[in-house]
Formats: C-alpha cells, sequence, structure tokens
C-alpha cells in the first residue's frame, strides 16, 4: 500500500499537466496553443535528461535511509511550491515572459517530481523478485495514481472550475486554477511523505549501493549498456508509441469532451467517477489475466484495445454512424466505452511496468550488477521525452484544426470540430496500435523469468 500511495502525487501532476496546462495557458492565459505545446514539450526533453543523473544519485547514494529515501524524502517541499508557482502566473506580463515563466515552473515541478518517482518506483522490483507479486505491486502504484488524478479531476469539475459572474465557463476561470493548485500542492507533498514514511521500515531490508564508487560517467556508460538491453529496448518503443497516444488524449481530452461531445455540467461530475471505475477494474483485471499466462501477450492486446475503443466512437461519429452528441443516452454510451477504455489502457500499463521489473534480473544476470534506478530512469527518459512529443502533437492538432482561443462550446464550426476530431482518433489509434505490436514481441515470460531468478540467487547466494 505505501508503495503505491505516492503516485497520488504523480497522478495529481499527470492529471495537471496532460488534461488543464495547455487547456489554462492557451484558453484563460490567452497564448497560442501551439507555442504552449512546444514550451512544454522542451521542458520534459530538459527533464528526460536530468532523469539518468537522479538514477546514477538513487543508485549510489549512501546513508542510514538507504539508496531511496533521502532523495523521496527531499522531493516533497520543491513539489508543492512548484506547483502553487505554475498555477498562479503574474499578471501583466508579456507572452514571452509569461512562456518563460511556464518553461521555469514547469521544469520545477516535474525535476522535484523525478527526486521522488524514480527512487520510488525503483523499490518495487527490490521489494518483491516473484512475478506475479511484481503486478499487482505495480498495480497498486497505478490504481492510486490514477486516484490522485481522478479526484483532482472530480474537484476541478465540481468545486473549482466551475462558472462565476464573469466567467461563464468554468474551465476559463483563473481563480478556480489557483485553488485547485493550493489543494493539489497539500496533496502531492502529503502522499510523497506518507509513501516515504511507510516505506522506512523496509530501508534495512532493500539491497544497498555497490561498494565500489561509480563515477557520473561509469553511470552514463550503464545507462547506455541498459538501453542495448534487447527487453528493455523493446519496452521502451512500446512506451514511444503508447505514451505519444496517451498524452494526445490526455492534452485534448477536454477539447473532445466539451466540443465534440457537449458535455456539460453534470456529465463533467460524473465522468472522473466513470474513469475511477474503469482504473479500479484495471487493478483486479491486470493480475488476473496474467495468472497462468504471460505479461507481454495480455499487454499487446489491451493496448491495442484501447487504441480502439479510444479512437472508434469519433471514426463512427465521422461516418455518421454513432448517435448524436448531447444526448443523455450518447453521453451513458460514451461513459460505458470510457470506462472498458480505461480499464483497458490502465491494466496495459501495469503489465508494462511489471515486465520492466523483471528486465532487471536479465540485465543483473548479464552484468552483475543491480540497477533499478538506472532501468527506471531509462523508462522515464522515455516517457517523458515522448509526453513531450503527444503535448506538443496536441498543440499542433489544435493548430491544423484551426481551433481558435477562447472558444465556447457551441461556437465552433462543425468542420473545425470534425477535423479536430478526425486528427485526433488516427493519432491515438496509430500509436496504441503500435505499442500493441511492440508488447507482443517481449522476449521471455513467466518461465524465462523463474529460470533467471533461479540463476541469480545461485549465482549471489541469496536465498531461495
Amino acid at each position: 500500500m505505501s508503495f503505491g500511495v505516492g503516485s497520488v502525487a504523480y497522478g495529481i501532476k499527470d492529471n495537471g499537466f496532460a488534461t488543464f496546462l495547455l487547456l489554462y495557458y492557451n484558453q484563460v492565459m490567452g497564448l497560442p496553443a501551439a507555442t504552449v505545446g512546444t514550451v512544454i514539450a522542451l521542458v520534459l526533453v530538459v527533464e528526460a535528461f536530468a532523469d539518468p543523473l537522479v538514477g546514477y544519485l538513487s543508485d549510489n547514494t549512501r546513508g542510514a535511509w538507504g539508496r531511496r529515501h533521502p532523495w523521496m524524502y527531499g522531493s516533497a517541499l520543491p513539489v508543492a511550491l512548484g506547483w502553487l508557482l505554475l498555477w498562479n502566473p503574474p499578471a501583466g506580463w508579456s507572452q514571452g515572459a509569461l512562456l518563460g515563466y511556464l518553461f521555469g515552473a514547469a521544469l520545477l515541478v516535474r525535476l522535484a517530481l523525478s527526486m521522488f518517482e524514480i527512487p520510488g518506483a525503483a523499490i518495487g522490483p527490490e521489494l518483491s523478485s516473484d512475478y506475479d507479486e511484481r503486478t499487482r505491486l505495480f498495480a497498486y502504484r497505478y490504481l492510486f495514481g490514477w486516484i490522485g488524478g481522478l479526484a483532482m479531476l472530480f474537484l476541478a469539475y465540481v468545486v473549482f472550475l466551475v462558472p462565476d459572474a464573469t466567467h461563464p465557463v468554468g474551465l476559463q476561470n483563473p481563480l478556480g486554477y489557483s485553488r485547485m493548485a493550493l489543494a493539489g500542492a497539500i496533496a502531492m507533498a502529503g502522499a510523497i511523505l506518507l509513501s516515504s514514511l511507510g516505506l522506512h521500515r523496509e530501508i534495512p531490508h532493500l539491497p544497498p549501493a555497490e561498494p565500489q564508487e561509480a563515477s557520473l560517467a561509469a553511470h552514463f556508460a550503464a545507462f547506455a549498456q541498459t538501453v542495448r538491453n534487447k527487453a528493455f529496448l523493446i519496452l521502451m518503443l512500446a512506451g514511444v508509441f503508447a505514451y505519444s497516444a496517451q498524452g494526445v488524449s490526455f492534452a485534448l481530452s477536454n477539447y473532445m469532451y466539451s466540443f465534440v461531445w457537449r458535455f456539460e455540467g453534470a456529465d463533467l461530475m460524473l465522468l472522473p467517477l466513470v474513469l475511477l471505475i474503469g482504473a479500479g477494474s484495471a487493478f483486479v483485471l491486470a493480475p488476473i489475466l496474467t495468472r497462468r499466462g504471460d505479461k507481454n501477450r495480455a499487454a499487446a492486446v489491451l493496448v491495442i484495445a484501447c487504441g480502439v475503443l479510444l479512437a472508434g466512437p469519433y471514426l463512427l461519429h465521422w461516418l455518421g454512424l454513432f448517435p448524436a452528441p448531447g444526448r443523455p443516452s450518447t453521453t451513458y454510451l460514451l461513459f460505458a466505452i470510457f470506462a472498458v477504455n480505461t480499464a483497458a489502457g490502465v491494466a496495459g500499463f501495469i503489465l508494462g511496468a511489471s515486465m520492466l521489473s523483471d528486465v532487471t534480473e536479465d540485465s543483473q544476470r548479464r552484468t552483475g550488477r543491480r540497477s533499478e534506478g538506472v532501468f527506471f530512469a531509462g523508462s522515464f527518459f522515455v516517457q517523458k521525452l515522448v509526453g513531450g512529443l503527444g503535448t506538443f502533437l496536441a498543440g499542433q492538432i489544435l493548430a491544423l484544426a484551426a481551433f481558435p482561443a477562447n472558444a465556447t462550446p457551441g461556437a465552433v464550426s462543425e468542420d473545425v470540430v470534425e477535423r479536430l476530431a478526425i486528427l485526433f482518433a488516427g493519432v491515438v489509434f496509430a500509436g496504441y496500435g503500435a505499442a500493441g505490436v511492440a508488447n507482443w514481441f517481449f522476449p521471455f515470460g513467466r518461465a524465462a523469468h523463474a529460470e533467471r531468478i533461479a540463476a541469480v540467487r545461485q549465482a549471489t547466494g541469496a536465498p531461495r
């Protein structure tokens, strides 16, 4: 449970960046969508190149609190501070100055959270080497991440981003974003500290840092060697496609809800509950699907299904084969599709994280090193580079669709909305489909993992 609860902070951050940040700086602050998307993408690129350093520090830290906990504890305050700054930009600044402010505040949040998330995730394979137990551990991590993100999404729609006398569209209410930022900062810092404290008792049982003093150059050489691991490379290729599609989906979700499907206040209030049902189902579904089989096959089917379910309604709507937007029956049908789509997508990501844990012993057998921090830094490196690509693509999709700033639902031409929907559907379907194909070719499953664990234990003299 403690391993999972820290992901509440990651979920709040992901929800804010992916769902609201582009919208806020475009529709509220009046900056061009394509430019905002580019700035956010640049932040993720810079952060991605810092992640190997975080992995190095985590793998090589020595002290009474072990390798991971000093960085986990130390991240709480800067995460909260950065989150407050991000959603409270100065008034009266020029567009160029605001873009610079966005870059700095966003980078602070993401670097600080990396100090928690990389060491925190690296603890997972250290807690258990069991093939199925790792899936359950990462199921908790994803469940809490979605709970954090969806709880903040619910509060955003119901409490914070609501219309007032001067802002008839709640999503364009700047005061609501400030209040949401304060609540998020408190929740993120609290989750980080709660997780760190809960895992503190595990410190004596976790592997210590390697006795030799590895230089930073040696660490980056190890990082490069990690990238050459075939299983890791396949997972990262799947991640490139999946996280690109997810980044586009999250960044444009509010545009889709409001302008394509014509969701209103009550619909947006129910939506987080629908998505939470899907994420909760994934928590149960992922371990069941791999109880006797291999993770990669199940992950491939789930991710492809996610792409079909996500893109399908937009393509059917374009072909005139889907019920008209704005009707209660259409909304309920969409809710059902969204729940199943979320279950498939989250379960696929859970299995991907579990497979990454299994790669650690493959690397240990080949190199003689335990490098969980390197592996998860590599994973986050790809995830963030590609997440930036997803946000960048979202901004370009809005530009290609000629979508206006400060738009009001119902007042945008049907041609523009239709163009937006088709571009969105094509990109997410292609991304998730390619990710599923890559997962299918992951090179080992349950039997090979069991053999590898036995070999590692024999080589290290660890108890069976």
